[in-house]
């Protein structure tokens, strides 16, 4: 029956998918028009999110318990934001920026509401829920890894080590995904699921996450 859950998620994905354009700040490291300080602040922001949500992954391990397949697919995903943890430290030198100035940086309250959101849904959602809500908003920020790991081989001249962080969330990871089917199905035959709010999670979700770039996209204008 994963059949069913791999075409709710498909079609939940879809149905939240960002508009093409809507992403300014991507568009412009696309094109190599962005500053460096743009994409050094993103790398300062992402600090402090890949951590939360690494706690807020793991709390959902734990509450997802007894549903084998959702704990699994959370602690996955809490492995995953250490292991881009650890990549973080080439790309913020590749922007020039020193453990000192990282750790003086104020994060900016418009890129911390997505994991801040995160970390509500981890006390208050249902797991299943979360599940899905979770692989449409990864389907988009995959996408814009990928753009960001080109364009800042072709435009910047970033290192391969440098562009470690997003080549690591660009990369397929069919595993993952087959986690995620697995999850959801465990969800819907133990009637957890409820769409409505899987959705309204999702939606809210891409909503924090086009916060996060809206508030990076005015730095975006500036020298190589």
């Amino acid at each position: 029956m994963t059949q069913q859950a791999q075409e709710l998620l498909e079609a939940t994905a879809q149905a939240l998918a960002p508009r093409q354009d809507a992403n300014r700040l991507v568009a412009a490291i696309a094109d190599g028009t962005a500053g460096r300080i743009a994409i050094g602040t993103l790398a300062l922001e992402q600090r402090h999110i890949v951590a939360s949500d690494r706690r807020s992954f793991l709390h959902l391990a734990a509450r997802a318990a007894p549903r084998p397949h959702g704990t699994g697919l959370f602690t996955t995903l809490a492995e995953g934001e250490a292991l881009a943890l650890d990549r973080l430290g080439a790309l913020l030198n590749g922007c020039g920026l020193d453990e000192v100035t990282a750790e003086a940086y104020e994060p900016m309250a418009g890129c911390q509401a997505y994991p801040a959101y995160v970390a509500w849904l981890a006390l208050n959602g249902d797991p299943a829920n979360v599940a899905i809500a979770l692989y449409a908003n990864f389907a988009a920020w995959g996408g814009y890894c990928a753009t960001i790991a080109g364009a800042l081989r072709t435009r910047y001249g970033f290192t391969d080590e440098a562009c470690g962080f997003f080549d690591f969330f660009a990369l397929p990871a069919p595993a993952l995904m087959d986690q995620a089917v697995a999850a959801a199905q465990e969800g819907l035959d133990g009637g957890h699921v409820t769409m409505p709010t899987a959705l309204r999670y999702g939606r809210l979700l891409q909503s924090y996450e086009s916060m996060f770039w809206d508030t990076l996209s005015p730095a975006a204008p500036g020298h190589r």
